[in-house]
């Protein structure tokens, strides 16, 4: 069986989550990971996407945008802009979501528009993931 670590989630709002788990898969802005207990430390930024926690109760999964994920050896601390439990996801969130990347992807600076570019495909790829899912 695989080992466990302890897992967080905050949003600068309030702690969403706090539990032991034995895995945690991370949108990452540089690519997606998983980390398991005896992680080599990284810190990564989040891209909007799903992060999913298992632990011995099944997987829980969270829609996030930006932030970052400080993983250990034996924890891992997640920081979103924004988190949504993902059974709360609806369609007019996801659409608002979309739209905000869009807009920041229209305003972006010449140097910053592959990076919004990105924003708006990884949120295009999370709206059609959640109208499948509900």
């Amino acid at each position: 069986m695989a080992g466990t670590m302890q897992f967080d989630l905050v949003s600068p709002e309030k702690r969403l989550a706090s539990m032991t788990v034995t895995e945690v898969m991370i949108p990452g802005a540089e690519g997606d990971l998983t980390a398991m207990e005896g992680h080599t430390p990284v810190i990564v930024g989040l891209r909007t996407g799903t992060l999913r926690v298992v632990n011995a109760e099944g997987v829980k999964s969270f829609v996030v945008t930006g932030g970052f994920a400080e993983v250990t050896g034996s924890s891992v601390s997640v920081l979103a802009e924004r988190v949504i439990p993902f059974e709360e996801a609806t369609g007019t969130v996801i659409d608002t979501i979309l739209a905000e990347a869009r807009s920041l992807a229209a305003a972006a600076l010449p140097e910053d528009k592959d990076m919004a570019e990105k924003n708006v495909a990884d949120a295009l790829a999370l709206h059609d993931a959640i109208l499948k899912a509900h």
